[in-house]
């Protein structure tokens, strides 16, 4: 699979913040919205939707996918996954109860035929992670409007509401692009991946370039990025208690090179895959985990 169809590991805050250290366990706040929806739950099949990152890509062997290795689904040990978190608390899936569609060259407009094979598998929990490949586009003007994708995002989600009521959804934000441009640009191994197999051209086209139009088009991207991120609350918050958002705990979260894969300097190695479900496992905790009782 060409290089430029897959997603990128890596996030940010502002531009000109400092790189503070990720903390492995987040705790992002939980509205009170959701107060009718905590746990503990028991579902039956976990699903992870979405493109490269969800299918563990380039984790664990030369351009292949390594769904072992998932932050969503995945059983590899070392990485617990959102799936393998539930069986430590025996929270409902038994082994095997879990499904990754997740395919990398993902874009919003698969989302909707991910979900049907959801649905089909009679999934009850699902994870989504999609949306950088609607950034990086072979160019700016071909990137994916935000309106576009706000309304496929949103589309999917009714459908799997419509035909798995009882189910929940989680929400990952999109990583920021960003920063792997600025952890990667001085490195010429990156570079050289990243030129040669044009890998996300919107943003790393040119990495080691200062020129002003050059900052101005990685702006924009991150800018795109951000305001698809906004989109995926605004479609959480109307799909209801049963959908949550990271609240952009990925986004914000600044990944560095030895989180990424040495093969491609572009997707997430399975320290990467860990990080990604450390930071987002806490924004669910509440609705597989008994609540702590208030002295």
């Amino acid at each position: 699979m060409p290089g430029r169809t897959v997603m990128v590991l890596t996030a940010a805050a502002a531009f000109t913040a400092p790189w503070a250290a990720c903390p492995a366990e987040a705790s992002p706040a939980v509205s009170s919205s959701a107060s009718d929806v905590r746990g503990p739950w028991r579902p039956a099949v976990v699903a992870a939707l979405g493109d490269s990152i969800s299918a563990g890509f380039n984790a664990c062997g030369w351009y292949v996918s390594c769904r072992s290795r998932s932050w969503s689904t995945g059983d590899d040990v070392g990485v617990q996954s959102h799936y393998m978190r539930l069986l430590d608390l025996n929270a409902g899936p038994a082994l095997g109860s879990e499904v990754n569609l997740a395919v990398p060259g993902t874009t919003s407009a698969g989302l909707a035929a991910q979900v049907g094979q959801a649905v089909a598998r009679r999934a009850d929990y699902v994870t989504v992670l999609v949306g950088a490949q609607d950034a990086c586009a072979e160019q700016e003007r071909l990137m994916t409007p935000v309106s576009v994708y706000e309304r496929r995002v949103a589309g999917a989600l009714a459908a799997f509401k419509r035909s798995r009521p009882g189910g929940r959804v989680f929400l990952a934000s999109v990583p920021d692009l960003k920063r792997l441009w600025r952890v990667g640009r001085d490195n010429l191994v990156a570079r050289g991946f990243w030129a040669v197999g044009r890998i996300c051209p919107t943003m790393l086209a040119k990495a080691s370039s200062d020129a002003p139009a050059d900052r101005a088009r990685r702006d924009r991207v991150r800018a795109r990025v951000a305001a698809y991120n906004a989109a995926l609350a605004r479609v959480c918050a109307a799909y209801g208690p049963a959908c949550r958002f990271d609240g952009n705990a990925l986004f914000d979260c600044p990944f560095t090179l030895d989180q990424v894969s040495k093969w491609d300097f572009f997707h997430p190695n399975a320290a990467g895959q860990r990080l990604i479900a450390q930071r987002t496992y806490p924004v669910v905790r509440d609705w597989f985990e008994r609540p702590e009782l208030q002295p």
